[in-house]
């Protein structure tokens, strides 16, 4: 296979990585070689694990000492992938107890990309161990797991960039600086978000035995243990409120965290949402088929809906933001965005950033995401500016926090059947103990929820 490791002197010699580089430095971003080397572990080495980690591998001389997964399968290829990657060729150490790893080494950037149930845990404990953090969305899985992940980043003086990328990419840095920092939107008081992708796994598997090569009680660890019913890798998992936050946690909360770096929105007054199996009843699936959600601001709501079923409203903008102002509206997606002026005016659009050619090694990569990977490398240098400058990254813990706590209050909203008040003061939800009492969790034995531990 040809040799696309690039260390960072053979980086900043090709023409989009100059690119990359300078638009982050007219930002007051540096850079400096103290952080080539560094030594990087990952956790969770399926198929965004990974693919975070090659971004990583793009842009800088990194050191990937260690990484660790429950399945022996997942683990041996990633080992074998990153030798190949990487600037050493080195194997790294393979482990499949995350702690082991950590207490091992000696890390400086630790790479999370489990399932949802694993991701407050697992950060705070690698916060402790001495690194600093790229976390994958959502945060959590209950609102006070991501309190607890924000005030061990606060406690540790960690950076942790959360993997809410929108914030990153290219185009949608574009319209912010067009078109929102202009002013061309005028006075915005009305924002819809959508999904309509059919990627509701429903299915009826027998129950089965567990593999050797996976570590099935490890992959469970504090969440319910579920008859096993075949792999879980991919997009199964994901079915069950047991381990994700539903479409509403996976989805959502890239649009919402987007449209809130926009518009520079902090915690909703109030959440509420409706929704539940309304069509796709047949399968062992626990997440809404169909979910509306209302996150209000002060002359300002956010709207959410999704479906699994049925036709997107806009075939052009299945999973998308349109933020509505009295001069304009602007449309956004993955993929590209369109400013529409009221009346006359000149109309403002930019299509996806790929950065094929420079990258080309993107093109033989199973399973990438294309569209997204400029914007991963984006957000990956903008953290390591953050660990070097001591200055928070543009997707700081506290961001991701808000953004994943406030779709978990919506499906608590949709699971009450009325709208919920946080306080993030108190941490508790106003007027309402029961659901505060939801915004925590319980654990399976022996793994303890780190909020107040």
């Amino acid at each position: 296979m040809a040799d696309f490791n690039l260390n960072r002197r053979k980086f900043i010699q090709g023409t989009s990585a100059v690119l990359t580089l300078s638009a982050l430095q007219a930002k007051g971003l540096t850079f400096t070689d103290t952080a080539n080397n560094m030594r990087v572990g990952l956790i969770g080495t399926g198929w965004y694990g990974k693919s975070d980690l090659f971004r990583l591998i793009q842009v800088r001389d990194v050191d990937v000492v260690a990484v660790c997964d429950v399945d022996s399968k997942h683990l041996e290829e990633a080992g074998k992938l990153i030798s190949e990657r990487q600037i050493s060729k080195k194997v790294p150490a393979l482990y499949k107890d995350y702690r082991k790893m950590l207490a091992d080494h000696k890390l400086d950037l630790v790479l999370i990309g489990t399932p949802d149930h694993w991701h407050a845990r697992q950060a705070i404990d690698a916060m402790a161990s001495g690194a600093h953090l790229y976390l994958q969305k959502p945060v959590s899985l209950d609102v006070l797991e991501g309190e607890a992940v924000l005030s061990a980043a606060r406690k540790y003086n960690k950076k942790v960039q959360v993997g809410t990328q929108r914030r990153s990419t290219p185009h949608l840095i574009d319209a912010k600086e067009r078109v929102i920092d202009k002013g061309l939107l005028g006075k915005v008081s009305h924002v819809e978000m959508c999904c309509y992708y059919h990627m509701r796994k429903n299915g009826n598997p027998p129950l089965e035995p567990v593999p050797d090569f996976l570590d099935y009680e490890m992959w469970t660890g504090p969440a319910p243990l579920r008859p096993y019913d075949g792999l879980p890798h991919g997009s199964w998992w994901r079915t069950f409120m047991e381990y994700g936050n539903g479409i509403m946690g996976d989805m959502c909360v890239h649009m919402f965290d987007a449209v809130r770096w926009l518009l520079q929105l902090n915690w909703p007054k109030r959440i509420s949402s409706t929704g539940g199996i309304y069509v796709q009843k047949g399968g062992k699936s626990t997440i809404a088929d169909t979910q509306t959600a209302i996150f209000e601001y002060d002359e300002l709501n956010c709207v959410w809906q999704h479906r699994t079923w049925g036709n997107p409203a806009d075939p052009e903008y299945p999973w998308a933001f349109i933020i509505y102002g009295d001069k304009g509206t602007l449309k956004g997606s993955v993929m590209k965005y369109e400013f529409i002026p009221v009346g006359k005016g000149d109309r403002i659009a930019k299509d996806v950033v790929y950065e094929k050619e420079e990258f080309p090694e993107d093109l033989n990569e199973p399973k990438i995401e294309l569209h997204t990977a400029p914007a991963t490398r984006r957000h990956l240098l903008d953290l390591l500016s953050a660990i070097e400058n001591d200055q928070l990254p543009v997707a700081d813990i506290e961001e991701g926090h808000i953004s994943t706590a406030s779709c978990i209050l919506a499906n608590l909203s949709m699971q009450l059947n009325r709208p919920l008040v946080y306080d993030p003061q108190k941490k508790i939800c106003l007027d309402d103990p029961e659901a505060t009492r939801l915004l925590r969790r319980p654990y399976r034995e022996p793994w303890q929820h780190p909020y107040g531990a």
